[in-house]
């Protein structure tokens, strides 16, 4: 096992009920094993969002800063949005 560094961490009622539900259920044999499941989870989401930034979002604004003719304006955006949401209200009551 790598080096480890105690901290001492202060949580609401509600999450440290919650890790100690998990331990009490076997899924983790410690509050720390916890802890580290919960810090992992986290460094993934924050490496998944890094990368959809700087593989999908970041492209994407640069090619519409070079032609922002390739723009929608929202108003026509939110415009498309508004039919399109009136056009599920009437099948959904179709529907009914």
């Amino acid at each position: 096992m790598p080096a480890t560094a105690k901290r001492t961490v202060s949580l609401p009622t509600e999450q440290s009920g919650y890790i100690d539900a998990l331990v009490a259920t076997g899924a983790y044999a410690s509050a720390s094993e916890v802890v580290r499941a919960g810090l992992r989870a986290l460094q993934e989401r924050e490496a998944a969002i890094g990368r959809w930034l700087s593989e999908e979002v970041a492209p994407v604004y640069d090619r519409m800063r070079a032609d922002p003719s390739r723009g929608i304006p929202a108003e026509e955006v939110f415009a498309s949005i508004r039919s399109h949401h009136t056009e599920q209200i009437k099948l959904n009551k179709r529907a009914s």
